[in-house]
């Protein structure tokens, strides 16, 4: 893969069931992470606007998409909170596509975080494909958005995605 930040995501294929991981060190603190992946604050710095997000076990959440995806996707997905472990869990499951999301952190010293991140959802070969690049250009831009350097969405193309797409796809 071309960006050495975030390592290529794995996947797991079963009928129609996708199952994507990804394995983040990340040089910050578990509580600046999940700032990141767990608040209204954090999430458009790097995801989506979150506009409802209640914090805990079986809350709504409405994700609005802030970057492109494909022209049939509606820019906002809605659904709950799954799970939910201050400071160590933050889950979501939310349709109509995405599926469950989760982002668990653990603490690797004062300063870093490991993120073992989980997305499984019901899609094909080509979807699942589609969303390793999607989460994995996210990801590129989670690292930036913790290093203070938030993407700027209105000059957003697909060009980045389309490149890691094809890595994945080439294997």
């Amino acid at each position: 893969m071309t960006d050495s930040t975030v390592r290529p995501g794995a996947s797991r294929p079963w009928g129609q069931n996708q199952t994507l991981q990804f394995l983040l060190t990340l040089p910050r603190p578990v509580d600046r992470v999940w700032q990141a992946v767990a608040t209204p604050e954090g999430l458009p710095g790097w995801l989506a606007a979150a506009e409802v997000l209640e914090p805990r076990l079986g809350g709504a959440v409405t994700l609005r998409l802030l970057a492109g995806g494909r022209d049939e996707d509606p820019t906002a997905v809605t659904g709950r909170v799954t799970a939910w472990d201050v400071g160590r869990v933050a889950e979501y499951t939310v349709a109509p596509y995405h599926g469950r999301i989760r982002f668990h952190l653990e603490p690797d010293g004062a300063d870093r975080t490991t993120l073992r991140f989980t997305n499984e959802f019901e899609g094909d070969a080509a979807m699942r494909l589609d969303s390793l690049a999607g989460w994995h250009q996210h990801f590129e831009y989670l690292h930036d958005a913790l290093d203070g350097r938030a993407p700027d969405w209105s000059t957003w193309t697909l060009d980045r995605w389309r490149e890691l797409r094809e890595e994945y796809a080439a294997g």
